[in-house]
């Protein structure tokens, strides 16, 4: 028999999967299911478990609301631009695009600050059109938003069609900043005002 107490702190307190219970305690993977399932303790889901498994030591930001009226401010801005720019189609990930590196160092601002998201685990995508010099393309960027060439995935290039007013806006092409996390874009859309 294995008691409920052992398998409580093992699984949700110490985030153990059964897996490595069985290990800890040198008996199959059955017994520990069988042992769950008879002391009713609710088991994870599969995408609860491989959260855990990938973060270990618990989430890898801590959500905060503003402090003063200048944190109000970012903050307001924040949720403005991803309510107005940002894909909440994706349900895994924080994605945001925009031609203005301005625009997306305030919308980086705000996730460092209130999310507390290193600027380091953010992922940047550009989608150029082809008249536009990807090297060029690309220290534009750099530059502007400060991050690191590992950052951006291989740019997206799309074939140039006939000028239009919104090439000519988009020397630079669109850069999307992405944060892989679906605790943290839950977090985000739970604060817009729906």
């Amino acid at each position: 028999m294995i008691k409920k107490e052992l398998l409580e702190t093992l699984y949700f307190k110490e985030g153990k999967s059964m897996q490595d219970i069985a290990l800890l305690l040198k008996c199959s993977l059955h017994k520990v299911a069988y042992w769950i399932n008879k002391h009713e303790i609710k088991t994870r889901s599969w995408s609860e478990a491989t959260y855990l498994k990938r973060n270990p030591h618990g989430d890898p930001f801590k959500f905060r609301m503003p402090k003063d009226k200048n944190e109000e401010r970012l903050f307001g801005l924040g949720l403005g631009l991803y309510w107005g720019e940002g894909t909440k189609a994706d349900r895994n990930s924080i994605r945001l695009g925009n031609t203005d590196p301005e625009l997306l160092n305030k919308f980086i601002n705000f996730l460092t600050k209130f999310f507390t998201i290193n600027r380091r685990d953010l992922k940047f995508g550009l989608q150029i059109f082809s008249d536009i010099d990807p090297e060029e393309a690309m220290d534009f960027w750099i530059k502007g938003i400060r991050i690191r060439r590992t950052q951006i995935n291989k740019p997206t290039i799309t074939r140039s069609g006939s000028i239009g007013t919104y090439r000519k806006k988009s020397l630079y092409g669109v850069m999307t900043v992405y944060y892989h996390n679906k605790k943290a874009r839950d977090l985000l859309i739970g604060q817009l005002p729906m």
